[in-house]
C-alpha cells in the first residue's frame, strides 16, 4: 500500500487563530477559476455578507448564470470588460475598459463596503500591463481589514499570490474545448 493509498496516522493539527477576511487567487489553465470564486459568493451571500463582483475580461453581452444565480441572491455583478481580446477592433479601448474596471474595483475595495469584492479574470490586464500590477497589490494589502478578495485568471503574476492567504492552481487534464466541442450553458457558463 503506498502512503497515498493509506489514511492518515494522525488527523492535521486543527487551527485556532482567527482572521477578519482573507485573500484567494484562483489561477492555472485549467476549467474552474470563476466557479470556484462563486461558491465563495454563495457562502458569503448565505452569511449575510455584502458581495460584489467586477469582471475584467467579459462584457455586459454576456448573460451567465453565475451572474444571473449571483444577483438573485443579492450580489452586485459589474461586467466592465471589453470582451475577449481577439474579438477587438480597438486594442487600446480595451486596454482602457480595463484601466476602468481597476479603478471601480479599487475604489470597491477600499470604500469597505463590501465583505468579499471578486475580482473575475484581473490576472489578464494585469500581465499585459494594462493595470499596473503593483497598485493591485497595493490595494488588496491596504484594503479594510474586514474586506476578503478573491482574485481570478490564468499565469497569477507572483506579486499577487505572495499576497494571497490561499493560492489554487487549477490544472487541465482534458478538456471537452480540446476535442472541439463548444462550451455549454450550464456546465461552461
Amino acid at each position: 500500500m503506498t502512503p497515498a493509498e493509506r489514511p492518515p496516522d494522525l488527523p492535521p493539527p486543527r487551527a485556532h487563530d482567527r482572521v477578519p477576511s482573507r485573500v484567494l487567487v484562483h489561477t492555472g489553465d485549467g476549467k474552474g477559476k470563476t466557479s470556484a470564486a462563486m461558491g465563495i459568493v454563495m457562502r458569503a451571500v448565505a452569511r449575510g455578507w455584502r458581495v460584489c463582483v467586477v469582471q475584467f475580461v467579459k462584457d455586459g453581452r454576456w448573460k451567465t448564470g453565475e451572474e444571473t444565480s449571483a444577483r438573485q441572491l443579492g450580489a452586485e455583478w459589474w461586467s466592465i470588460g471589453d470582451g475577449f481580446t481577439w474579438d477587438s477592433d480597438d486594442i487600446d479601448r480595451t486596454e482602457a475598459i480595463a484601466g476602468e474596471a481597476w479603478r471601480v474595483a479599487s475604489d470597491l475595495i477600499l470604500a469597505g463596503d463590501h465583505h468579499l469584492v471578486v475580482l473575475d479574470e484581473i490576472t489578464y490586464p494585469m500581465n499585459w500591463g494594462w493595470i499596473e500590477a503593483n497598485h493591485v497589490i497595493e490595494v488588496i494589502r491596504d484594503r479594510p481589514s474586514h474586506v476578503s478578495v478573491v482574485a481570478t485568471g490564468r499565469d497569477a503574476p507572483p506579486s499577487l499570490r505572495a499576497v494571497a492567504d490561499t493560492v489554487t492552481e487549477m490544472t487541465n487534464l482534458k478538456h471537452p474545448f480540446e476535442q472541439g466541442v463548444a462550451a455549454m450553458r450550464g456546465i461552461e457558463f
